[in-house]
């Protein structure tokens, strides 16, 4: 049977609450609730750098809050994206002892390190807590592995539509709820604002790509018993890596230099005023106004549509806090679920616009009703996705697979079916590799 990779969607009208799920009491409760005594000890805590602007302050708080409910002290290290994973992986081999106690942990990170047993199942832990059920489905099946969860999760962020609201009123264009309506507004667009860039087609941003993978019924790949399958050239994944790439090489609304283009080159041009409409992440909107302060008031989101409408899936990311195998594994779950649930968790969001992992807490940020935010939250409940659960699709994404299958088109060195078999053959043997 294939394993599709697709979080199931959970409908806000759950009506679950924090404090029913037990999530109060991970983070607002400072004293009791935790048998754990910790008195003279130390956790050692990885964080990466930059999700928060200024993470220290929070951690401190938690620090002081965590002392005073179980006597433990935390030691956070803060970590670069860029070089976590092989300092992740250079402390696994080291053994327990070179191993942080507690840390973040990206989400495509967890298959691999889960394989090398390092992370420990704390699916009980989270069943005793009350807090399974109100876990963001795709964030709970990424960091679960043949029935066992590797931690909790902590902030999360998706990508829908973000536009101009002052462009699309003035020419009358209308969000699109279709690819075809997408088309159409990004032509309306070449035509009505000739210095604009309608709809950028970044050759370097794989998250861009694998939305219209998705949104035509396509699939990176999918699990056939115990193995891994490249299904990035079938009928279905190669109609999506048409359209999002005859945007660019037909419909001419997207320039040459974002071939190359990485979310950041798209951001940067957000920035500068020069986009119209693009993919974009709920932190988007907010990174373009404090850039950008003219754009105040002049930006709306909506979810990436689907081929002949609904919702399209998109990435679901974010981060894990998980605790590792070492000798204080009970105190860095008492860290993990102060932090990920209650208060703290909510601080969390707040600061770093990013959303939290609890169906509880994305219901409070839905109403609201803003509307930077709705659709997002929207397109992380109904329709986020995860990559192929297997540490060979770290190495995938390490070898720039997809990236450079999409640019290879966009640069004419490649017809959809060639570069899309490429990638296939290319996954096939990195999958080979892990059996």
């Amino acid at each position: 049977m294939k394993r599709r990779v697709i979080a199931a969607g959970i409908a806000m009208t759950l009506g679950l609450t924090a404090t029913a799920c037990g999530g109060d009491d991970g983070g607002d409760s400072e004293s009791g609730g935790s048998a754990t005594d910790g008195k003279g000890k130390t956790l050692t805590v990885w964080i990466m750098e930059g999700t928060n602007p200024d993470a220290r302050p929070f951690f401190k708080a938690a620090g002081k809050a965590f002392e005073k409910k179980t006597g433990a002290k935390i030691k956070v290290e803060y970590q670069q994206w860029a070089t976590a994973q092989k300092k992740f992986t250079t402390a696994i081999e080291g053994g327990p002892d070179q191993v942080p106690d507690v840390a973040e942990v990206g989400t495509t990170w967890v298959p691999q390190f889960a394989d090398a047993d390092a992370l420990v199942d704390v699916t009980d832990k989270v069943k005793e807590s009350g807090l399974s059920d109100d876990l963001v489905e795709g964030l709970k099946d990424a960091g679960t592995l043949d029935g066992k969860q590797y931690g909790m999760p902590w902030y999360a962020g998706v990508r829908s539509i973000v536009y101009r609201k002052d462009v699309f009123e003035k020419h009358k264009i209308k969000a699109p709820t279709n690819w075809k309506e997408l088309r159409a507004a990004a032509l309306t667009l070449k035509d009505k604002e000739p210095d604009m860039i309608p709809f950028p087609v970044a050759g370097g941003a794989e998250m861009f790509a694998t939305a219209f993978i998705w949104g035509s019924d396509g699939e990176l790949a999918v699990e056939k018993g115990d193995k891994w399958k490249s299904e990035i050239n079938s009928k279905e994944s190669i109609e999506g890596i048409q359209y999002y790439t005859d945007l660019a090489k037909k419909d001419k609304v997207s320039p040459a230099k974002a071939n190359t283009w990485t979310e950041k080159e798209v951001g940067d041009a957000w920035n500068k005023g020069e986009v119209a409409m693009s993919v974009g992440g709920n932190w988007t909107p907010k990174a373009i106004v404090d850039a950008n302060p003219d754009l105040k008031g002049k930006l709306a989101a909506v979810p990436i549509p689907g081929q002949d409408g609904g919702m399209g899936r998109s990435f679901l990311g974010g981060s894990y806090l998980s605790t590792f195998d070492t000798d204080q594994k009970e105190l860095a779950w008492e860290f993990v679920k102060m932090i990920t649930t209650g208060k703290f968790a909510t601080q969390w969001a707040e600061e770093t616009n990013y959303f939290p992992g609890q169906n509880s807490e994305l219901e409070k940020i839905a109403a609201k009703k803003d509307p930077l935010v709705e659709p997002f939250a929207k397109q992380m409940i109904e329709a986020g996705a995860t990559v192929p659960k297997t540490k060979a699709y770290a190495e995938i994404q390490a070898s720039q697979v997809v990236t450079g299958m999409v640019q290879s088109i966009l640069n004419g060195k490649a017809s959809v079916k060639d570069a899309a078999d490429k990638a296939a053959k290319d996954m096939d043997a990195i999958f080979a590799k892990d059996e």
